[in-house]
């Protein structure tokens, strides 16, 4: 206990700020565009422009130390992961509802099955709403996941995974209105545990391959596919509104490092998909592997109006395998089921509460 307590007490003072967080809220408030990051002028090895990282000096080793953690990871899946080529088919949309005596909220996000298992991909700012759902901070707590178009309640999702480093450098900004950020280790791992349509989960979920090793340099403005379930509708009409999946072509047109000498981001041109309720969807070259996922807002007067930035799937494995001791890859499969417990048991009731203290004050 005092360990929790000792560990509570650094997290409780440490810097929160920077990344964009929140996931959209429909009916509570109407959040605003996000503001342009602020770029570092350095550049790293003479070619990609930096921007800030708050997690250079940071680790939570909690899962590292967990010998219970580490043995459910060990276990690796007899089989490998099925997947798909048509990013429409792995799309979901994350849809959470909290409704209190006098306000109902709602938040939307996107993700994509990564995984035949049932494993889905999406943001930290988008599943940490998850973390929520067995407290009253923002009222009776109900999140589903959605697929189809319009998008139609299927499943629901436990959480696998989201860093604990990020949690607690964004705890304060769960309730901001328009919160900004470079979108670093802006992730989490969820898995369907059940149907809500009253038919069986399928055997095998569409999933999309992912590509993990390092983008080069030479990717600039190269055609890609970005995939979502943009919220405009719903922002202008009300959550009744139909949701739409999008798939639309653009480029990427620039690659940023957090300091990590790596492509750990990247932009891409404005598209129909560059709206709120996007983030955590896929961005896929021609060949159909997934080599980002979409965290933030773009700089429109540079790339157009929609544009958006995505970390890369190789950020994402590099500090999934810091943090966990295991590959991204290794993290999607296995004993999920006792992974996604063990994780439930150790950290996910500390978080919550980090979230929870925030929504209080």
């Amino acid at each position: 206990m005092q360990f929790v307590i000792d560990i509570a007490v650094t997290l409780f003072t440490a810097y929160l700020a920077f990344t964009n967080h929140t996931a959209e809220t429909i009916l509570s408030f109407f959040p605003t565009e996000d503001e342009d990051v602020e770029m570092v002028e350095e550049e790293v090895d003479g070619s990609l422009p930096s921007l800030p990282s708050l997690f250079s000096s940071k680790k939570l080793d909690i899962l590292l130390r967990s010998a219970e953690y580490q043995k459910a990871a060990a276990i690796e899946s007899l089989e490998e992961s099925e997947t798909v080529t048509d990013p429409a088919l792995a799309l979901v949309n994350i849809f959470c509802t909290f409704k209190s005596p006098t306000t109902i909220r709602t938040t939307t996000g996107t993700g994509f099955f990564v995984h035949s298992e049932g494993v889905i991909i999406t943001n930290a700012h988008v599943a940490q709403y998850l973390l929520l759902e067995e407290t009253d901070a923002l009222g009776d707590a109900e999140c589903t996941v959605r697929q189809g178009t319009p998008a139609e309640p299927k499943y629901r999702a436990e959480l696998l995974y989201i860093p604990p480093t990020w949690v607690e450098e964004n705890a304060s900004l769960i309730d901001a209105v328009a919160p900004t950020g470079t979108g670093e280790r802006d992730y989490a791992l969820l898995f369907v545990t059940e149907s809500i349509t009253g038919e069986p989960l399928p055997s095998v979920f569409p999933a999309l391959e992912i590509d993990s090793d390092l983008l080069p340099r030479t990717i600039k403005d190269t055609d890609v596919l970005a995939a979502g379930y943009p919220a405009t509708d719903l922002l202008r009409n009300g959550a009744n509104s139909p949701l739409l999946s999008v798939v639309a072509p653009t480029t990427i047109s620039e690659l940023y490092t957090f300091g990590s000498n790596y492509a750990d981001v990247f932009s891409i041109r404005g598209s129909a998909v560059g709206a709120e309720g996007s983030s955590g969807g896929p961005i896929i070259t021609e060949e159909g592997t997934v080599i980002g996922m979409i965290v933030t807002r773009g700089d429109d007067t540079v790339d157009g109006e929609g544009s958006l930035r995505a970390i890369t799937m190789s950020h994402i494995h590099r500090t999934i395998l810091e943090e966990t001791g295991f590959s991204l890859e290794r993290n999607l499969s296995g004993d999920i089921a006792l992974r996604s417990e063990v994780f439930t048991d150790t950290l996910a009731p500390f978080l919550t509460n980090l979230l929870s203290v925030e929504l209080s004050n």
